[in-house]
């Protein structure tokens, strides 16, 4: 098993790293200075290390990691360096491989990128031999492609539409491009389409003026506003209702408004990225989507298929969920067993890729070690042992569904809702009319 050596100031930046490589079949050492660095050399066999170049001396110099490389040259160690800094300048990148480092990067690193940096200087070795073999929880992965693809688009003021059914990370693939456009100094403004009210669509969207309607108390922007100068996230697009679509597609056209009780004529620069499960060219046949309107929303299209049929990539997303979800509950850190991956490969994701973080944010409060293994891993099998579903009618199913979503979060109703791809809003009403008991957490 390689061993890496992960030298950095901050905690959190040490987790992440040594998450993802462990998960990748790597064993991870780490320092806090370079001091200490060089100590863990002394003491252990290090086949490469990742590198901070600032410490407690400055936060933008690069100076300490220019003089541990110097140090570690003079004491003849030739152990192969990846240099991460957050402040990635060309000239201290060419310093750094100047004074022996392999190669250079950015934070916040992509964990793509961090994995072909190290699979590049070392040969991937099974976590259970040293055999220059691949480990089974190495992977390759597509979604490089749709990250690439991503930020292409994200470089245009194009309208986008992410497709794709629910928990396939729409949302997230939305706040993606967001942040590699050239409007991430500004905050992406989101709305759930499916929850609003036909009655509060025109102020939701476009404001409201003081006094304009019975509780207009104050005067309020609205999303576009709000949005001018960067991007705005319409999730399930394809839940609005025919005759409220008219009026967003006169500001999608020209990108004029008014303010509900206004009669000054607004104009919005906002780009509109928009998502939807539905087939919206079936939804024009129906009658149901105009096509004037889906014309608008798909200069460009990015379809997101199922976890099912992404499963190379599924290791990527567990070590980061696993990252995410210990971070957040404060322990400490976790690596998944090749016996927990193997079992998170062989079921069928009907939940996707929301469904893989709860079930391993589950496994990460549960596990009572320092690796979760496969009885860590708790799978929703009913509806594959079954074989059959009963007949029912679709209210029943609904009612079925809702009932176990939430026990299956022990309570939690907005994790349910999430879980079956409905809003806040739109699972309480459920509830409420089916008379579902909730004991809520």
């Amino acid at each position: 098993m390689k061993t890496v050596l992960i030298v950095d100031d901050l905690i959190d930046v040490r987790l992440s790293a040594r998450i993802v490589l462990e998960s990748h079949g790597y064993r991870c050492i780490e320092a806090d200075h370079p001091d200490s660095a060089i100590a863990s050399i002394r003491q252990n066999h290090v086949d490469l290390i990742l590198l901070d170049m600032n410490f407690s001396q400055d936060t933008t110099s690069g100076q300490e990691g220019l003089a541990f490389l110097t140090q570690l040259k003079s004491l003849n160690y030739s152990i192969p360096v990846v240099v991460i800094t957050a402040w990635a300048k060309i000239d201290l990148a060419v310093q750094a491989m100047q004074y022996g480092a392999c190669d250079f990067i950015e934070k916040p690193w992509k964990n793509t990128r961090l994995l072909e940096s190290v699979q590049k200087l070392l040969p991937l070795v099974s976590a259970n031999n040293n055999k220059s073999e691949t480990s089974p929880l190495a992977f390759e992965t597509n979604n490089k492609q749709l990250l690439e693809k991503a930020r292409r688009i994200a470089k245009t003021n194009a309208n986008v539409l992410i497709t794709g059914e629910n928990g396939t990370g729409k949302s997230m693939l939305a706040a993606y491009i967001h942040q590699h456009s050239q409007r991430n100094a500004q905050a992406m403004v989101s709305i759930n389409m499916a929850a609003i009210p036909e009655n509060l669509f025109e102020s939701e969207l476009f404001g409201h003026r003081k006094g304009a309607f019975t509780d207009a108390k104050a005067h309020r922007k609205g999303r576009f506003t709000l949005a001018h100068d960067a991007s705005l996230f319409l999730d399930e697009v394809g839940c609005l209702p025919i005759a409220l679509q008219a009026k967003l597609l006169r500001v999608l056209e020209s990108g004029e408004y008014e303010e509900v009780g206004g009669s000054a004529t607004l104009t919005s620069n906002a780009r509109i990225i928009s998502a939807t499960n539905a087939d919206l060219n079936k939804l024009i046949e129906q009658g149901t989507f105009r096509r004037d309107l889906l014309f608008r929303l798909n200069t460009l299209v990015i379809e997101l298929p199922p976890l099912r049929a992404r499963l190379s990539e599924l290791p990527e997303f567990a070590a980061f969920f696993v990252a995410s979800h210990t971070k957040k509950y404060g322990l400490t850190a976790l690596t998944l067993s090749e016996q927990a991956c193997n079992k998170l490969l062989a079921y069928h994701w009907p939940g996707n890729i929301r469904e893989l973080s709860h079930v391993l944010e589950r496994a990460v409060i549960m596990a009572d070690a320092n690796t979760i293994d496969a009885h860590d891993i708790v799978l929703d099998n009913h509806g594959e042992e079954s074989g059959a579903l009963p007949l029912m009618s679709l209210e029943e199913a609904e009612q079925k569904l809702i009932a176990k979503a939430i026990s299956h979060f022990d309570g939690h109703v907005v994790k349910a809702g999430e879980f079956l791809g409905l809003s806040k809003s739109a699972i309480y009403r459920r509830i409420e009319k089916y008379n579902i008991q909730v004991k809520e957490i």
